[in-house]
């Protein structure tokens, strides 16, 4: 692929960058990014990744835009509410770079359809809302040796993985979390949330998975990001690989 004059201009940023390059713009051109839900987390990604010039979006989600989205979801307008959110991402990304293909995948993501919801991408970033869909979406991503950058956000905090399981030294997201599907959870509505903190965490995602598409820096695979901004302080774990995991280890098949 040979970059037009309009992309030289429009990626020029990134194009001076060592690590990126004229090279590395065209990889993210031609390559394709699976998104599990396009709220909190997935409307700041889904803008940068755009932005970007990430060829292809797959945005998966049912949902439809709800006035008490737009206090977080920067993707949306007032003028999009009743709308499925799929579109009017499609919309949204059609306005900012006519480069980006955005395939509208208008289903929630369960252990049935994630094979085929996430098919033909190169990297996906979870942000759904919920521990069943997050599972599904991870042993899907296992399955097929994609790369998974995991988000989350609850209130004032937020949390972030890349996750290769296939490897032999890296784990998976069940090594994190467990098996457990029916574990109990509160929603944004019910808890509130900074709606700073999903932009902040969407853009972290953005940049998990353009360095998933092109390598640069120290590989976060095998760590978790901690955020708590009411104590303005980050924090990276270390995450070893759960030897009896039964999705990446050698434990009993789930």
């Amino acid at each position: 692929m040979t970059l037009s004059d309009d992309q030289l201009s429009r990626y020029a940023r990134h194009i001076v960058l060592k690590e990126i390059g004229g090279t590395g713009q065209t990889r993210l051109l031609a390559s394709t990014v699976a998104l599990v839900g396009a709220g909190g987390i997935g409307s700041p990604a889904i803008q940068y990744l755009a932005a970007a010039g990430v060829g292809t979006l797959i945005v998966i989600d049912d949902d439809r835009v709800d006035l008490s989205n737009l206090q977080r979801q920067t993707l949306y307008a007032t003028a999009d509410q009743g709308a499925p959110k799929t579109a009017a991402a499609a919309a949204a990304v059609a306005r900012l770079n006519p480069d980006v293909t955005v395939i509208e995948r208008r289903r929630r993501l369960d252990a049935a359809n994630a094979a085929a919801l996430i098919a033909g991408a190169d990297v996906i970033i979870d942000g759904s809302d919920n521990f069943a869909t997050r599972l599904a979406a991870a042993d899907a991503a296992l399955a097929q040796r994609i790369p998974l950058v995991s988000a989350a956000i609850g209130q004032f905090e937020g949390q972030l993985a890349v996750f290769r399981g296939w490897e032999t030294d890296k784990p998976c997201y069940r090594c994190l979390v467990g098996a457990d599907p029916d574990r109990a959870e509160a929603s944004c509505a019910e808890q509130g949330v900074m709606g700073a903190m999903t932009g902040m965490m969407g853009s972290l995602a953005a940049l998990e998975a353009i360095r998933a598409i092109v390598p640069f820096g120290t590989d976060p695979a095998g760590s978790l990001l901690l955020v708590d901004t009411l104590d303005f302080r980050f924090r990276t774990l270390r995450l070893p690989k759960d030897p009896g995991c039964p999705a990446c280890g050698h434990g009993p098949a789930s």
